[in-house]
């Protein structure tokens, strides 16, 4: 770690690089999760779905990246396999075993939860002992709640279309 760093950041560095790889490890499993979900998902918003899908993975690796640079900076080493990550993340990869989108929606909407739990513990640590650290940790967690978000929504807006699709069909009329 840079002298400047040591010097500014009263964190447990021990613990902090920790928490960063355990983030780090579920950035990658995240990433994968979103990428492998978008290739097999099935179901009638399957095309918007997807888009987001790829989308989030993006942002997914892109955090992963932070993550690693910030490991770097402390004097750490990021998790170097990626057999390591399943053993390091908390957070778990769901296989896509049922392709179908709320399914998927689901599935993404627990572990977008778990990860917002995951920034919120860093920001947490973090507050007033390390702003670089908490800087990037409040980035990422707050595009984790978007993500949670994107996906309440979806469910909604696809729960309300079922309930509407019911509530049209004959014999359920309010007449």
């Amino acid at each position: 770690m840079g002298e400047m760093a040591k010097k500014i950041s009263s964190v447990d560095h021990a613990e902090l690089l920790n928490l960063l790889n355990v983030a780090y490890a579920e950035e990658w499993l995240a990433y994968y999760q979103y990428w492998v979900g978008a290739q097999v998902i099935e179901g009638p918003m399957r095309r918007a779905i997807q888009k987001e899908f790829m989308k989030h993975a993006g942002e997914e690796l892109e955090h992963a990246g932070w993550l690693a640079t910030r490991i770097i900076q402390l004097g750490g080493t990021p998790v170097l396999s990626p057999g390591d990550w399943e053993k390091v993340a908390v957070c778990r990869y769901i296989s896509p075993e049922n392709p179908f989108d709320v399914e998927l929606l689901k599935q993404n909407l627990a572990s977008e939860r778990c990860a917002v739990k995951r920034y919120q513990e860093i920001c947490d640590l973090c507050w007033g002992k390390d702003y670089e650290t908490f800087s990037i940790s409040r980035k990422i967690l707050h595009q984790e709640l978007d993500h949670e978000q994107d996906w309440e929504d979806y469910l909604k807006d696809i729960n309300g279309g079922a309930k509407y699709a019911k509530e049209q069909q004959p014999g359920n009329n309010a007449e």
